[in-house]
């Protein structure tokens, strides 16, 4: 066999039993990771409470505190998912989030809940850039969005099965000790420490996974792992946390330098001014105020993160400009990414707050909730994932941009749904449309993450999925809970109103990936030869 038939020849080759076993245990992992993180919805309305806060707290512990440390630390371990034993990453960040998500149950007040909830985020991390990098070399390019979707549907089931446990664990703890039970519990507390614990043991299995070898499957074979491979993560970090930036980009020079201090002031300035207008009337003085306090810490929050980012992406254009070119300079990339980044926006909004406002509107119990909203969510979400992953996957062998007409479609066909959802007087209405909302919604994020990666080599996935994971979190997780919540704080608690603020997103998605559709058939073309090239000339 000539060397130009070896890529061919693996591509339709059999998938080993084993590599099925893998991704099996990954989706456990994923499904364990949206346990964790989603289980915070069908707790809202305890924690709000026990701990005086308000909707708008809510949406920014849900989403800004968790996601701005989610996607910063995601840059530089999405690197060291490219040089470095991958299992061993998601074994050291499943520990840990798992044992930040049980410290969130000893949380006493709104700081303490808010600085667990950073570590979860943090330990979150690791899973997807290693898990995405994992499942591209165990699955060729002909499965890779079914192997995807498989493995993202954890994100439903896990979301899913949260307010089931959840909404079980609060009810018998409450009625067991309604007073407190050891160490003065809430249920709600106890809800966070049960299902922590689970992931350390976990853990131990995903550490037993064998490493594959990089690129091997697409004919690229990468040597690992790197001679230092923790020299580029700490690199990435000194890159992308601030004050470290500032010192990075005068290593670059006084152009980089100026240009550096320039988006630190805008990105702080905007938010300044965001602040400001949010709170009319009351100018900057604002801080004095409970929603002035959560506003401020929202929108500086936010801009620590969109300037880390300006900051690493600028350094990444002078360090590695091959990996940059294909990511953060490639329209096509940007445009799948910030177009899915809209379907998250929404997504994210709706699947935490539709548990909250299942019990406030029509009074259902947090043990019904779990039967009636979450456990049809976890199928009608795997259902979704499938399916999408399974025509993306049709589409991509007819038309070479074929999988982001899945994506338009987990766009805009939740937004009827969504609409009608948070507008019904009809319980039974609201429980079917949130099952059919997370079944449309769910379709698009197989199809969108098997076309990022298609526009990036075998070596540069780890970063492509962390920036892939920038959209979905800096985008749609930071700002989709948060401003439904703010919405909703200044409506007296209207959280339908907030959940409605949160559709005018779907036009921007729309005209995002209208463009991607016809930037993305040359974008992959230009990879592949951009790979016959380098692997050319390391022949």
């Amino acid at each position: 066999m000539s060397e130009t038939d070896k890529p061919a020849a693996a591509e339709n080759a059999r998938v080993p039993a084993y590599s099925w076993y893998a991704l099996s245990v990954l989706v456990l992992v994923y499904v364990l990771n949206f346990v964790d993180r989603q289980i915070l919805s069908i707790l809202a309305n305890d924690i709000k409470a026990d701990l005086g806060v308000d909707d708008a707290f809510l949406g920014f512990l849900y989403g800004t505190a968790f996601a701005i440390f989610y996607a910063l630390f995601g840059i530089p371990l999405g690197k060291l998912a490219d040089s470095w034993h991958r299992v061993r990453l998601m074994t050291i960040g499943l520990g840990l989030w798992s044992i930040m998500t049980a410290m969130s149950g000893f949380a006493k007040n709104a700081a303490m809940l808010s600085g667990a909830r950073v570590g979860v985020g943090i330990g979150e991390a690791t899973a997807s850039p290693s898990a995405y990098s994992l499942i591209s070399d165990w699955f060729p390019a002909r499965l890779r969005a079914t192997a995807l979707a498989i493995y993202s549907s954890g994100l439903y089931v896990g979301g899913g099965i949260s307010l089931l446990i959840g909404g079980l664990i609060v009810e018998q703890w409450n009625a067991s000790y309604p007073d407190g039970g050891p160490l003065g519990l809430a249920g709600w507390q106890a809800a966070f420490i049960a299902v922590g614990m689970p992931g350390i043991l976990l853990a131990i299995w995903v550490f037993t996974l064998k490493e594959p070898v990089r690129g091997l499957i697409d004919g690229i074979p990468t040597e690992e792992p790197s001679e230092r491979p923790f020299k580029g993560f700490v690199e990435e970090l000194l890159q992308i946390i601030p004050p470290f930036t500032i010192v990075g980009a005068a290593r670059r020079g006084m152009v980089p330098l100026v240009a550096n201090l320039a988006g630190l002031v805008g990105f702080f300035f905007a938010a300044w001014l965001i602040t400001k207008l949010a709170v009319t009337g009351q100018g900057f003085i604002m801080a004095a105020t409970d929603i002035g306090v959560e506003i401020s810490d929202q929108w500086f929050l936010l801009a620590l993160g969109y300037y880390a980012i300006f900051s690493w992406a600028s350094a990444l254009r002078s360090r590695d400009p091959s990996t940059f070119a294909l990511t953060w300079g490639s329209p096509a990339f940007l445009c799948t990414i910030l177009g899915y980044g809209m379907v998250a926006f929404i997504s994210y909004a709706t699947s935490y707050w539709g548990a909250p406002y299942g019990e406030r509107v029509f009074e259902i119990s947090k043990s019904e909730l779990g039967l009636l909203l979450g456990a049809p969510a976890a199928v009608t979400g795997f259902l979704g994932v499938i399916i999408g992953g399974r025509v993306a996957d049709w589409l991509f062998a007819r038309v070479p941009a074929g999988r982001l007409y899945v994506v338009l479609f987990g766009l805009l066909a939740p937004v009827p749904v969504v609409w009608v959802m948070f507008t019904t007087d009809s319980k039974a209405l609201f429980l079917v449309l949130a099952a059919t909302a997370q079944l449309f919604a769910s379709s698009a994020l197989g199809a969108a993450a098997a076309t990022s990666q298609s526009l990036v080599l075998p070596r540069m996935r780890g970063v492509a999925t962390a920036t892939f994971f920038l959209a979905t979190t800096l985008v749609g997780l930071a700002l989709g809970p948060y401003l439904a919540g703010l919405v909703s704080s200044k409506a007296d608690g209207d959280l339908g109103l907030g959940m409605l603020s949160t559709l005018w997103g779907a036009p921007i998605g729309l005209i995002l990936l209208l463009i991607a559709l016809k930037l993305v058939p040359a974008a992959q073309e230009r990879v592949i030869a951009i790979g016959k090239s380098e692997d050319a000339a390391a022949a």
